[in-house]
């Protein structure tokens, strides 16, 4: 009977950011309308989909030997977890997931220390404790079921919760006070299963391409030809990822010396780099999309 990984996917707002990531890294998950287990091209994984906040504790129980959740999830299980990679990718952006205190603009509250005695509703409810612990705060934290933004100020003094841009809180007339963690998504091994060889050599697969697929967003290939007395005018123009490949081409005798160029750029500087390369001779430029790097 051939081996399977037990591997965790963050149901949820997570969930399909997740998916597509892996899908680029060359793992197809298929799901169903209602089914938590999905399938997949890869034989050897068991998928199942669990909400992020419980990844971490399914992990480090040894019921899952592997999954994707967030930093923030995990802290609490970190000694029983293998830390594998860090995925900066998100729900909505690609900026981190932040913890934030938040009170409405008009409080009174002005830092952590003012929270003294207060009522805190949050989904976080140990990261917020946690928080007031190291700043040596009492106060009353309680579980917020969702809709937290709307219980300040009438049902609780400040909320403890989760943003990638803010916009949302400033346009409930709310304002930050504190950040209490940053996170992205990470790959986390269970420390038994990363003991076994072929699960420890199949996480360390998967994680090598996930983070190659994340190496490739935001970046295109660039392909030209171009006069090699115009090679150092080139090359000092490109906004290379590593130093590019130069080829020479085949000449028949008495023709010009030309090369051949590859390289990687950010997707959002080719449209102003390539008519600057064809100013400089450059011809049969070629931008073409990348799924991974592996650097």
């Amino acid at each position: 009977m051939s081996q399977k990984l037990k591997i965790a996917l963050p149901k949820g707002s997570l969930q399909d950011p997740t998916i597509k990531l892996l899908e680029q890294a060359g793992f197809n998950v298929y799901l169903s309308s209602r089914g938590l287990r999905p399938d997949s091209d890869d034989g050897d994984l068991d998928i199942y989909l669990i909400r992020a906040q419980e990844i971490g504790r399914y992990l480090a129980q040894g019921f899952i030997d592997c999954g994707i959740t967030g930093l923030d999830w995990a802290t609490a299980h970190d000694e029983a977890l293998v830390d594998l990679a860090e995925l900066p990718y998100s729900r909505a952006t690609v900026r981190p997931t932040k913890w934030v205190l938040v009170v409405p603009e008009d409080s009174p509250i002005q830092s952590v220390k003012d929270l003294e005695g207060k009522r805190i509703a949050t989904e976080g409810v140990e990261i917020t404790e946690n928080y007031l612990k190291k700043h040596g705060v009492t106060a009353d934290v309680e579980y917020s079921w969702g809709a937290t933004e709307v219980k300040v100020p009438d049902l609780v003094d400040a909320i403890v919760d989760v943003t990638e841009t803010g916009n949302s809180i400033r346009a409930n007339n709310l304002r930050i006070v504190d950040t209490l963690l940053t996170s992205f998504p990470h790959f986390y091994g269970s420390k038994e299963a990363y003991e076994d060889d072929w699960k420890r050599q199949k996480m360390d697969r998967i994680v090598l391409m996930l983070k190659a697929a994340l190496e490739a967003r935001g970046k295109v290939g660039l392909k030209m030809n171009l006069p090699e007395k115009s090679l150092q005018a080139v090359l000092d123009t490109l906004p290379s990822l590593r130093r590019p490949t130069v080829s020479h081409l085949a000449v028949t005798e008495g023709e010009e010396n030309w090369v051949a160029i590859e390289t990687i750029i950010r997707d959002d500087v080719a449209r102003e780099l390539i008519p600057d390369l064809r100013n400089l001779g450059a011809e049969g430029i070629i931008e073409y999309p990348l799924s991974k790097i592996v650097l």
